[in-house]
């Protein structure tokens, strides 16, 4: 192939069904099939945060345990994921180092909840949603993901076609490695925790090299690096409700992640037109 094209990929709610629950603090709700950028999206000042730590440690330790007292304990990283407005990480980490209220029980209770309803998983991972308005953490997350139906295929065929096909994820590296591997990209083509900036540089930065760079994704911490794309393809894939300011984002609307080879098809061509 004469023309290099790049294809970046989101990837929960893209390459990844997801399936995620939360637990509201302030009512003790369970919210299931939620869509956690949404939570950050309904009001200003909020983030996403990943806690960077295996569901085992979690299960292992003492419910009644404060969750600052667990990240503490257990020097665990954290990193903003997607945010909406101005927080940043010495915010989050004072406003978790602050909240009193909320037990490792309260994430192990929507940990354990989503192991019941949803078996076929690749990982599962724990975040919070933290408000810097109100200086509190409302929510804690647990999201479990499997491979959309297409995704294997839509890899294989890019592959054959020597498109070289890159992961440009909000999730954490130990997340993003077990899909990598099971879809064959290669490892230094992953960029994991990346946040919309981290995504949108991530996008420039490939331009340098290749033709084309497509963007896919599906949420409202892709819409910077949507912008930056030669091609910006948003997939709807994952049905639920998605924000007018992301799909206003896309060049390209698909509702099965496959229609990334026609995408793909039809760029070549056009390149090689001229």
């Amino acid at each position: 192939m004469h023309n290099k094209i790049a294809v970046v990929f989101d990837c929960a709610g893209t390459l990844l069904h997801m399936y995620r629950l939360a637990k509201e603090i302030s009512t003790g709700n369970l919210l299931e099939g939620i869509e956690s950028t949404m939570l950050v999206a309904e009001r200003p000042e909020r983030a996403l945060v990943a806690i960077h730590t295996e569901p085992v440690k979690i299960e292992m330790t003492n419910p009644d345990t404060e969750l600052k007292k667990f990240i503490a304990q257990n020097q665990l990283k954290i990193d903003i994921i997607c945010s909406n407005g101005s927080i940043d990480m010495q915010e989050v980490i004072d406003i978790i180092n602050k909240e009193d209220k909320i037990l490792v029980g309260d994430i192990l209770e929507v940990l354990y909840r989503i192991k019941q309803i949803y078996h076929q998983r690749h990982y599962l991972a724990t975040g919070l949603i933290v408000d810097r308005e109100s200086k509190l953490v409302p929510y804690v997350v647990t999201t479990a993901g499997e491979l959309f139906p297409n995704t294997y295929k839509t890899i294989e065929l890019l592959h054959q076609r020597e498109i070289d096909v890159y992961i440009a994820s909000g999730d954490t590296m130990h997340s993003l490695i077990q899909v990598a591997n099971k879809l064959r990209i290669p490892l230094k083509n992953v960029f994991g925790v990346a946040t919309s900036y981290d995504k949108a540089n991530i996008v420039e930065s490939l331009k340098k090299d290749y033709d084309r760079v497509l963007m896919v994704g599906d949420g409202i911490n892709d819409i910077l690096a949507l912008k930056v794309a030669d091609i910006a393809i948003v997939t709807v894939q994952q049905r639920s409700k998605r924000p007018q300011v992301l799909m206003k984002s896309a060049d390209i609307i698909i509702n099965n992640i496959i229609d990334v080879v026609d995408i793909v098809d039809s760029t070549v061509a056009s390149l090689n037109r001229y």
